[in-house]
């Protein structure tokens, strides 16, 4: 009986008004957890240590401590605010709306735990635990909200001008628009220079942990398969993977044979129904398999 795996959708084919209601309802449902884990390490981690590592929160650290009158949460929320309407000015409404959400959400989180969970010390201390706790909320959450087209406003905005005009990675963005805030820390609590130390650390290793966790999100497999049986992998990849593929002549240096090589990129879950059927149908197919969470064109990302 001939091999008949399960048919997946083509990524070509307009998508119908249900499909692009529930992308959306799906995409805002991850944006929502991506806030609050941002949250999380805001609020419970970031602000009692008063850890400088970035972002409109930082810059509420700072400034609280410059101003006692006023809270770390209603800096955030007047700094977002400004940096909203810049948002929409570079990016357009569909960015600025998603961010728009993150950001009212983020603030409306931060003044609820300050309410219901009122802190005014660190919760455990471990200085460097509640560094990496921090880091890692905020990181892992704009990461999340990145791969969904938003930000978190604040100096993420400023990062993603940065990468759209520079090319940059959005972790080395992140670095540049917030080192400031991480020195300035050193002059904000002269008295705790461990404070700025740890900021700079903090700085960099979330902008580490958002590339990378990006490109976990975005990442892809490469195949370079050398087989004689071209036409049946070929029309396995275009008939039930819908993906498009490239043949190379090809000639074994040491048998000297002619095979066809062929190159295609899939998601991870095409990529496991293709090494079964390479192992099926061609057992004595030489396949080479990579990671790339790089791949721009259609049916992968698209860059404007």
């Amino acid at each position: 009986m001939p091999f008949k795996p399960k048919e997946l959708p083509d990524v070509n084919k307009p998508k119908t008004k249900a499909q692009r209601v529930w992308g959306t309802v799906l995409s805002y449902l991850i944006i929502t957890i991506g806030t609050l884990i941002i949250a999380v390490g805001i609020y419970f981690f970031k602000f009692p240590n008063h850890f400088s590592v970035g972002g409109v929160s930082s810059l509420a650290v700072l400034l609280a401590e410059l101003i006692p009158a006023v809270s770390e949460s209603q800096i955030m929320s007047i700094a977002n605010i400004a940096l909203l309407i810049v948002a929409l000015i570079v990016f357009g409404k569909h960015f600025a709306i998603k961010t728009i959400y993150s950001t009212v959400l983020l603030s409306a989180a931060t003044l609820v735990f300050e309410r219901v969970w009122p802190i005014s010390a660190p919760i455990t201390d471990q200085k460097f635990l509640e560094l990496i706790l921090t880091i890692g909320g905020i990181a892992i959450g704009s990461a999340i909200l990145f791969s969904q087209g938003a930000s978190s406003g604040g100096t993420d905005v400023i990062a993603m001008i940065i990468k759209k005009f520079s090319g940059a990675d959005i972790g080395t963005a992140l670095l540049i628009s917030d080192a400031f805030m991480a020195i300035a820390s050193g002059f904000v609590f002269p008295d705790h220079p461990e404070i700025c130390l740890y900021s700079i650390v903090g700085l960099v290793l979330k902008s580490f942990i958002v590339d990378n966790v990006i490109d976990g999100f975005n990442r892809n497999k490469y195949f370079i398969i050398v087989t004689n049986k071209e036409k049946e992998a070929c029309e396995y990849i275009h008939n039930f993977l819908h993906r498009g593929a490239t043949i190379s002549k090809c000639i074994g240096s040491y048998s000297g044979e002619e095979k066809s090589m062929i190159t295609t990129v899939l998601n991870r879950t095409q990529a496991g129904m293709l090494k079964k059927f390479l192992k099926e149908t061609d057992p004595t197919a030489f396949t080479v398999i990579t990671n790339s969470s790089d791949i721009v064109g259609k049916g992968f990302r698209i860059v404007s």
